[in-house]
């Protein structure tokens, strides 16, 4: 069977006109309220290195400060790639180790978190799939579960020694994280903008009231496929657009190791629910019927983490949102 068209080709936008959307939106941000600047977590990642330079181009470079908050289990190059956007867009950057205040609260006092921050091919490998033989899914879709993690004593044994240990220190990095940056913000009288995108939001990748869960994200609207999109038409470094995306929590781990799947399958389910088009046409695309099921499950059991609250993101990829090309 020869494989349906991508989600590059299917969710392709009008790129000037999602700028022009994205960039009233950031004026529209700055006023008496916050008139000191916007404030970014800059990570090294694509979605930041996007939303840094759509600020820049748009509203000049003095409105923006970026901070890199390093920790023990960054990866290693995760900072060069901050610092290389930074000085591609003028800026300076703020360093600031967090591994101490990380510690202080106990985040890396579980065993498991020693082996974390000493083994990339444990974190890939062995910890990931011990708990897929333990719950039968990926460690991801089991801390969607609102619900006690149910199973044999054995297996109860062992999530409880890994996943709930490695998803409490997850969840209050994360947490920490957001904390530090609302804190430089308040300091600045600066406001935090973030970098979250569609696909993230729809499927539950990040950590509700943390570092991805900001009011302001104006990437929010777009599938990961279009922020790819963007960061090409922008002209980005290569080096940022080619890279894995990771949250950068445990090193080896990148988001497709976490949620299973590559974000062009996961995108073009996500179009496809909100289109409510059968699965007969992802399977004819290429996807397998597993693969369908599972992002359905994501979306359904990350209902929780959103909030209804938050303003609508000022650019729109989805189906009606009059930017898709095709």
């Amino acid at each position: 069977m020869t494989p349906g068209p991508s989600a590059a080709q299917t969710l392709k936008i009008d790129e000037p006109r999602a700028i022009e959307q994205i960039a009233a939106n950031l004026r529209g941000l700055l006023g008496p309220e916050y008139p000191g600047s916007l404030l970014l977590g800059l990570s090294g990642g694509l979605d930041s290195a996007v939303l840094s330079t759509l600020v820049v181009r748009n509203l000049g470079p003095d409105v923006l400060h970026v901070c890199f908050l390093r920790e023990r289990d960054s990866e290693s190059d995760s900072q060069r790639k901050a610092r290389l956007m930074a000085e591609w867009l003028g800026l300076d950057l703020e360093v600031e180790d967090v591994s101490q205040a990380i510690r202080d609260r106990g985040l890396y006092s579980p065993f498991i978190m020693r082996v974390i921050g000493l083994s990339r091919f444990a974190n890939r490998h062995i910890i990931h799939r011990l708990h897929h033989f333990v719950a039968g899914e990926t460690p991801f879709m089991t801390t969607l579960r609102q619900a006690k993690f149910e199973g044999e004593p054995i297996r109860r044994f062992v999530h409880n020694l890994t996943t709930r240990k490695v998803e409490a220190a997850f969840n209050g990095r994360q947490l920490y994280r957001r904390e530090a940056l609302e804190e430089k913000a308040r300091q600045r009288r600066a406001l935090v903008i973030g970098a979250a995108n569609r696909s993230e939001v729809l499927t539950g990748w990040f950590v509700k009231d943390g570092v991805d869960d900001f009011p302001h994200s104006p990437l929010a609207g777009l599938y990961k496929t279009q922020v790819f999109q963007l960061a090409r038409h922008l002209n980005l470094p290569d080096e940022i657009i080619a890279q894995a995306p990771s949250p950068d929590m445990m090193r080896g781990v990148t988001d497709e190791v976490a949620l299973g799947l590559d974000y062009d399958r996961i995108d073009l389910v996500l179009d496809a629910m909100e289109r409510d088009a059968p699965d007969a046409e992802l399977l004819a695309a290429g996807l397998t019927q597993r693969q369908i099921d599972m992002v359905r499950e994501m979306n359904r059991r990350s209902d929780w983490k959103r909030n209804p609250h938050f303003p609508a993101p000022p650019a729109d990829g989805g189906i009606h949102g009059g930017l898709r090309v095709n």
